[in-house]
């Protein structure tokens, strides 16, 4: 049933027409009227009903981007990037309502929510300015005789999907140089949050984004619409942010059309505490690096190794920390924590802690699941983990930090390599030549020095290895969406 204050909540943060299919410009309800359920995950309850996509609508939508992008292409850089920043400043008035809106269908609390709305509004921002900066080059042939010419272009039609965890900035990460460098697209939400797309596409479509440059689906068939679109030859582009297990199965996929792709996939992110590192500093950047969205982000520190002489004063001093949280639904005053995004990650979360514990992890705050409603699991941590336990090889995805001791630098690098993911990295310590060679042997696309936060909008974001290839954000993002074309010109 839907919980008795979702209706009037809802209906002032998306309108009932907005929870539909945008198609051409046009908001229209899937083939057949199909629709599915958002779940609140404080509750489990019915937030609303959203219309499901078939294959046949997500071949409609393409459609749509395909008949919008020659004259995308040749829009002016600087109208598209006046429709980025008309959506910036719209973003920003609203950035409350989308803040309740984000919490509702996703669980996080409206700090995490408010803080996931400006950052993700910064990349409109950034790529606003960066449309007008799209260039070749021009020069003389070294041996003389020829000019040289390079034009960018827009890679042309676009097929992105995108997670439940950051349902805004994910969407702006990817949206923003599409729509700067000229490309059309299709995006496909999360079936768990497919709202806060749809608010940010009715604001872009407010803020002057032409019919067909920006077509939403939501989606159960998430497997069905990805296989139809990769196999037609006008889709160029695939971005994709979610499991290595998804990305595999695009990337192999995108093969027949040679489609151009960015995947931002999982991670397992190493937080280096050295002997000599300023602890109550660690202890400040692990709080962030581990409990931003409840420790449901690609970028958390997964696995703590910490060095052997200062690693029962960081664990105190983390335990009492996340002990002090306080477990919640998210738009509730006080709220530290929300819930978990479902069952199936409470679940997992307390599959790996029970296993860490069998293997002879000690819990030392947390680590059980609360009795009640809703999907919620309590800020953990965990000393005396084995180096082998499952824990520091899966993607724990939720609020547990497991400490692992290490003697040496050499030692605790190749405990840090020793994952299939590479996206990002944290390192603590007061020395700069440590600094310099472990920042150089992390095979990590991202390392963060002394600082538990690195995600920046004017950064290139993305990985190596098992968590993928591509970069998002920066001057490096729109270079993804761009084709090069070399022009020889004959000399006079």
């Amino acid at each position: 049933m839907t919980g008795p204050d979702h209706t009037s909540a809802l209906g002032a943060l998306l309108p009932d027409e907005h929870r539909r299919l945008l198609v051409g410009g046009r908001w229209r309800d899937a083939e057949g009227g199909a629709t599915f359920d958002v779940h609140d995950p404080a509750d489990g309850s019915v937030l609303t009903q959203v219309a499901d996509a078939s294959v046949g609508d997500a071949v409609e939508a393409l459609d749509a981007a395909v008949a919008a992008q020659a004259s995308w292409a040749a829009t002016a850089p600087r109208e598209r990037g006046e429709v980025l920043r008309r959506a910036f400043e719209m973003i920003g008035r609203r950035a409350d309502d989308l803040a309740r809106l984000m919490s509702l269908e996703m669980g996080k609390t409206l700090q995490e929510a408010r803080g996931e709305v400006a950052y993700g509004n910064e990349f409109f921002r950034w790529y606003a300015e960066e449309a007008v900066r799209i260039h070749g080059r021009w020069m003389q042939a070294p041996a003389g005789g020829s000019r040289l010419l390079t034009i960018k272009k827009p890679v042309g039609p676009c097929f992105f999907v995108t997670p439940w965890n950051f349902p805004l900035a994910m969407g702006t990460r990817k949206i923003g140089p599409a729509v700067a460098a000229g490309c059309t697209m299709v995006v496909k939400p999360a079936a768990q949050t497919p709202l806060t797309m749809l608010a940010l596409a009715a604001i872009l479509a407010e803020a002057g984004l032409p019919d067909g440059v920006l077509n939403v689906l939501p989606s159960t068939r998430a497997k069905d619409i990805s296989k139809q679109l990769q196999a037609d030859d006008r889709l160029r582009k695939v971005s994709f942010t979610g499991s290595t297990a998804v990305g595999r199965t695009l990337v192999r996929q995108s093969a027949d059309q040679l489609q151009r792709l960015s995947m931002e996939l999982g991670g397992n992110a190493p937080f280096l505490v050295f002997e000599d590192a300023d602890v109550d500093a660690a202890v400040d950047g692990a709080m962030l690096a581990k409990m931003r969205n409840m420790g449901e982000a690609c970028t958390a520190a997964n696995r703590f190794l910490v060095h052997e002489d200062v690693a029962a004063s960081f664990a105190e001093k983390l335990a009492a920390r996340m002990g002090a949280l306080r477990l919640g639904r998210g738009q509730d005053d006080g709220v530290d924590v929300g819930p978990l995004i479902d069952e199936a990650a409470v679940d997992s979360v307390s599959r790996l802690v029970a296993d860490a514990v069998e293997d002879g992890a000690r819990v030392v705050v947390g680590g059980e699941r609360p009795e009640g409603q809703g999907w919620f699991y309590p800020p953990t941590v965990l000393v005396d983990v084995p180096a082998g336990s499952a824990i520091n090889a899966e993607e724990v995805f939720g609020p547990v930090a497991p400490i692992t001791t290490f003697r040496t630098e050499e030692e605790a690098v190749a405990r840090a390599n020793d994952t299939e993911y590479g996206l990002a990295s944290y390192v603590y310590t007061r020395d700069l030549a440590r600094t310099i060679r472990v920042a150089e042997a992390l095979e990590f696309g991202m390392v963060g020095i002394n600082a538990g936060l690195i995600s920046n909008p004017a950064a290139p974001f993305g990985g190596m290895k098992a968590s993928g290839f591509g970069r998002e954000g920066g001057f490096e993002g729109i270079e993804e969406y761009l084709e090069t074309t070399y022009v020889a010109l004959p000399g006079s």
